[in-house]
């Protein structure tokens, strides 16, 4: 992003109430205590909402699955992660060991009802010495995200396919006739179905402190060359 698109998207903030200069390491949530010990992917924090706040993520670069098609995204999420541990093991073609990131995430087309399978991709945080030339495996593929806005809700405790569509929802309340809920509607597909993504940056193991959160990504380039 320009310096002068920098200038105009901090001009709308401040006829926002609640904004604040971005700052990565200020949060209305919880910091991941986990980003603490491994790496995560760095952002600016933009504002702070009722129950939401809005993110800038740099570029990133994710290894990440074909779509699965299940009914659980708990069951989806716990099977393609066992396919992203061998992977950063030195299951891929240079056979190179990678270190650990969080979080895990898992990108969320939901189906049109209850019994109906949704589509999930789950897909690993690549960590920046690794970006430039990720080793290749069957069976994954890599995405590579340009800077991407984000309205992130957070929740605790171990994530459930009931809980994951009861926060999202809830994300999307909260956003409610703001720009950003417009520029979420903007950015997606043609396709109507709503699209979001759950963040894990637990592992299995982990009792306490455990931090999940719902993205909805979306592009504010448009917005903010508008004013």
């Amino acid at each position: 992003m320009s310096v002068f698109h920098l200038f105009k998207l901090s001009l709308l903030l401040s006829l926002l109430p609640n904004s604040i200069i971005p700052n990565s390491q200020k949060s209305t949530g919880l910091f991941p205590p986990t980003c603490s010990r491994i790496e995560c992917p760095s952002y600016d924090l933009i504002q702070t909402g009722n129950g939401y706040e809005i993110r800038r993520y740099n570029s990133t670069v994710w290894i990440s699955t074909s779509p699965i098609q299940d009914i659980s995204l708990v069951d989806a999420t716990r099977d393609a992660f066992l396919q992203l541990f061998d992977y950063i093991q030195g299951k891929n073609e240079h056979q190179e060991h990678i270190e650990m990131t969080a979080p895990v995430i898992t990108q969320v087309s939901p189906s049109d009802g209850p019994f109906c399978e949704s589509s999930f991709v789950v897909s690993f945080y690549v960590p920046k010495k690794n970006q430039a030339n990720p080793p290749p495996a069957k069976g994954l593929h890599v995405q590579k995200w340009g800077p991407a806005y984000a309205a992130v809700r957070q929740f605790s405790g171990f994530v459930s396919d009931s809980e994951v569509g009861e926060e999202a929802a809830a994300l999307e309340a909260s956003l409610a006739g703001s720009i950003w809920s417009a520029a979420i509607e903007k950015s997606r597909p043609d396709d109507p179905t709503s699209t979001y993504t759950v963040a894990q940056y637990n592992s299995p193991f982990e009792y306490k402190e455990r931090v999940n959160e719902i993205w909805m990504m979306f592009d504010m380039e448009d917005e903010v060359g508008a004013l």
